[in-house]
Order: structure tokens, then sequence, then C-alpha cells
């Protein structure tokens, strides 16, 4: 067996797996192996971590939303047929954390209609609980009836969501995105490392002088600092962002730490990375680590044909094909791990798999494709960081606060 590159090596391919309920094609709840009846409990999201975590994966992404789960884009269905309802995810992700050592956990946020302050201390308060393996992936909202849950602003029906209306209410939700992650990486600065004292014997706790305001002025959000909740132990916790065209390409480049991305061959990846690259420069973030994973979703089975059958009969239940923004692979460990390593040749850094089932395609990502890209060398064989930005080869980054305080000194 080939030794497996550190992080660091461009050799080196990371792994993630995105959860959603029992499986991401919609008919997975009616397999037998998918354990409808425990998806709300703390132990169904348990075994799925610790399955992912078997095999050594950097990270598993937790879905959310502010509404239903629909087959339409921008509006609830009526269907009955298909799993509907959700746990919250960072409160997912805190449960598990201490039944696990060293994979990363990163819940899905919606910016659009939580507040930023809320969702700093709530990753902050993951990382402390998973010592230091918190992520977060920030996502908007063009739900009309989601903003209806809220009362405090109106989103009006997207009749053609490539239509110059939707294209600008896309990029106004995406500029308050950037601007909610960029108070929530402030907010998580706003205590300099050291600020806490814990002097029994002077009475002195924390030094106050080490708490900064942020005195955040922007279109979308005044936010003045600072947190109630200490630095987090890797000072920035994992920012990603899923993106399919250019104007989600450039909240990524603006601030992620980690990009997903849908292409369907190599040489659209490509041009995406290209792309992505172009607006991270022209943002003035050329010389920052980002990462772009590729998406997929997957059916794996020991043949191309067993996959295929499986696929068919699922579309069957669900009454249509199932399509998605994602490139659908549908075949063997060997034929994934083949196509995984010609996109990432392409420029791309990592993916994130979502598997069809979870109850039957995540242990085939951990237990023959994982093995299989050990193999050849591509994958870790054992965790070789205690924190998920070492995981990704991402340094701890300074204090902003505190190296304007010293540069000023």
């Amino acid at each position: 067996m080939s030794s497996a590159p550190d992080s660091r090596d461009p050799d080196h391919l990371h792994l993630a797996v995105a959860l959603d309920g029992t499986g991401w094609h919609p008919a997975s709840w009616r397999e037998p192996v998918a354990r409808p009846g425990d998806l709300f409990t703390a132990g169904y999201w348990a075994d799925q971590v610790a399955e992912a975590e078997r095999g050594l994966l950097d990270f598993v992404t937790f879905e959310d939303g502010l509404g239903p789960q629909s087959s339409r884009l921008l509006e609830p269905d009526d269907r009955t047929d298909q799993v509907r309802g959700r746990l919250d995810a960072v409160l997912v992700a805190a449960r598990v954390a201490p039944l696990t050592r060293h994979i990363g956990l990163v819940p899905t946020v919606v910016a659009t209609h939580t507040e930023p302050f809320h969702i700093s201390k709530a990753i902050a308060t993951l990382d402390y609980v998973s010592t230091g393996r918190a992520g977060l992936r920030v996502r908007i909202s063009a739900r009309p009836d989601e903003a209806a849950h809220f009362g405090r602003r109106t989103i009006g029906r997207i009749e053609a969501p490539d239509s110059p209306d939707a294209q600008e209410l896309v990029g106004d939700l995406l500029d308050e995105a950037a601007d909610h992650v960029e108070v929530v990486r402030r907010l998580w600065d706003s205590w300099e490392d050291d600020a806490e004292i814990r002097d029994r014997a002077t009475g002195r706790f924390i030094d106050r002088d080490k708490l900064h305001y942020i005195d955040f002025e922007g279109r979308f959000f005044s936010v003045k600092g600072p947190s109630i909740t200490p630095r987090p132990p890797q000072g920035q916790p994992l920012v990603t962002a899923l993106g399919h065209r250019t104007l989600p390409y450039r909240l990524i480049a603006r601030q992620a730490d980690l990009g997903y991305v849908t292409p369907h061959d190599p040489e659209q990846a490509r041009a995406i990375v290209a792309e992505i690259r172009a607006e991270q420069e022209a943002a003035g973030r050329a010389g920052q680590a980002l990462h772009l994973f590729g998406d997929l979703l997957v059916f794996l089975d020991d043949s191309r044909a067993a996959a295929a059958a499986r696929r068919e009969r699922l579309d069957a239940l669900a009454g249509e094909p199932y399509t998605g923004d994602a490139r659908i692979f549908t075949g063997t460990a060997a034929e994934l791990a083949d196509l995984l390593e010609e996109f990432a040749a392409a420029g791309l850094t990592g993916f994130r798999l979502r598997p069809a089932v979870a109850g039957h395609d995540l242990p085939r990502v951990s237990r023959d494709l994982v093995p299989e890209l050990q193999r050849r060398g591509r994958f870790r064989t054992a965790y070789e960081a205690d924190t998920l930005r070492g995981l990704l080869g991402l340094a701890r980054p300074a204090n902003r606060y505190a190296a304007a305080a010293a540069t000023a000194v």
C-alpha cells in the first residue's frame, strides 16, 4: 500500500460527506436500510457521523433550512410521500460533537433571516464543544414562505430565476450574506486569545482591554460587539458556501475558506476554478488559501449495473427520475476514484459526496472508496491533525484586533 500524503501535499484528496435526512434521493426513506423511524433522534445522526469518521473523512455537513423540504426550487410543495421536517443543524452538530474525536462538523445556517451575533456565538460554542472541529455552511433564502415566518421583510415570488429582478434579489441576498460572514468573523476575533486571566488571587477573570468593539456599519447590519463568547479554539472556524454560477462564486471568493461547486465534467471544473480564482484575486484574497470541493451525488455498488438498477428502482418509487444541481455518479468505488482524480487534475482540492441513500452509500464511501484512494496514495491512513483547519492544511489565523493593537504600539 502506498503511504498517504498529509493534508499539505497537493496529491492529497480531501473528502467530506453531505448529510441530509435519509439520503439525497427523495425515495431514500423507503429503503430497508434507511431508518426513517430514527430520523429525529440523536442516535441516528451520531451513527451517520461515526460512519464518516470511520472513513477518516475531513468533515460532514448537515443540511438545514427555514421551511419544509420541497421538490420545487422557491416554494413548498404538497407532496406527502417524501421526507419533510428537520432537526436544527447546529444543535445536531453540538450533540454529536462529544461522541466524535477527529471529524469536522459543519452545519448549515441561513444568513438571510438569522442574526450574525447569534450565529457567531453558536458556531463558537460548537468549536468549543468539538475542541476545534467546527465550521458553517452559509446559505441564503429567496423563498417568500420562509420570509413570512419572521415578518421582518417581504420577498416577492420569483417567476423566472434568470430574470433581471431575480438576479438583483439574489445579488442583494448574497451581498447580505457576505456582510453577515464579515460580522461573524469580526465577532470571533473580538476577544483576544489571552483575554481570559482567571486569576483567583487578584480576582481578575478577564482583561477588558483585550475585548474589542467591532463597530461594523454596513448596508445590512450595524453591530457593535464584542461577542459574549471567547475566541474559538480554531480562531476562525471554517466558513463554507455552495455556488453554481458567478454571483455565489463571488461570495465564495470574498468570504469563504472552502467553496462547494457542481461541475459535471473536468473541463467545466477547470473553468469554474479559474473563474473563482479570478474573483478571489479581485477581492484582494489572492494570497489566502481557498479550498474548492466538487459536489457529487453518489450511488455506489459492487457493479455499475447494480448501482444503475438501484437508481432506477428509487426513481420508480419517487414517480420521476431524480435530477439535481450536482453530477450524479452511478458505479463502483474504483470508478468513482478514477473520476475524482480526473476532477482533481482540473484544480479541485477535494470533494463533498452526497449519499443517495445514507444507510447504503455512506458506508460504501467509508469502506470501499476510502480504501481504494488509500491504495492509490491519495488519501490519509490516519487523522493527522486535531482541528478541522488542521485537517485541511489551513493555518490558525492571527486575531485582527490584537495584530492591529500590536502594530499601533
